[in-house]
């Protein structure tokens, strides 16, 4: 489960870095953006616990 949210969290990092120079998708990319954050930093929280 883990590794799926890694993963998501880099795909939502990368669609996020293309509608930021794109500058076509608007506010939902800075959405995306958030949640892959919050991703990333529930992997790193439960990677320390293990």
């Amino acid at each position: 489960m883990s590794n799926l949210l890694y993963t998501i969290a880099v795909i939502l990092v990368i669609f996020w870095a293309i509608g930021f120079f794109a500058y076509s998708a608007g506010s939902i990319i800075h959405i995306l953006l958030v949640i892959a954050v919050i991703a990333i930093i529930l992997r790193l929280i439960q990677g320390r616990r293990l």
